[in-house]
């Protein structure tokens, strides 16, 4: 997927839960905008918190519990809620 589709479905799904299909698997949970947002958007790479970590990470903030993924390897995106 391309930057603009991937943006333009993060603003409009703020702190919801998201499904993210790629190429080999898919994840859930939420997009995170860190320190390095901009600097990772630019080159189509993007942070989500899996589900099974968004409780330590409300708690924490850290970006650590997040993992980057690769925009290219997005197929679809959608919204669980």
């Amino acid at each position: 997927m391309t930057i603009e589709q991937i943006e333009r479905f993060i603003d409009n799904e703020q702190d919801c839960f998201s499904k993210v299909f790629l190429k080999a698997r898919t994840v859930e949970g939420i997009f995170i905008k860190a320190p390095d947002f901009f600097e990772l958007k630019k080159k189509n790479f993007w942070r989500i918190v899996s589900v099974n970590r968004i409780q330590e990470y409300q708690n924490s903030k850290d970006i650590n519990l997040s993992r980057i993924f690769n925009g290219q390897e997005f197929t679809k995106l959608s919204s669980k809620g």
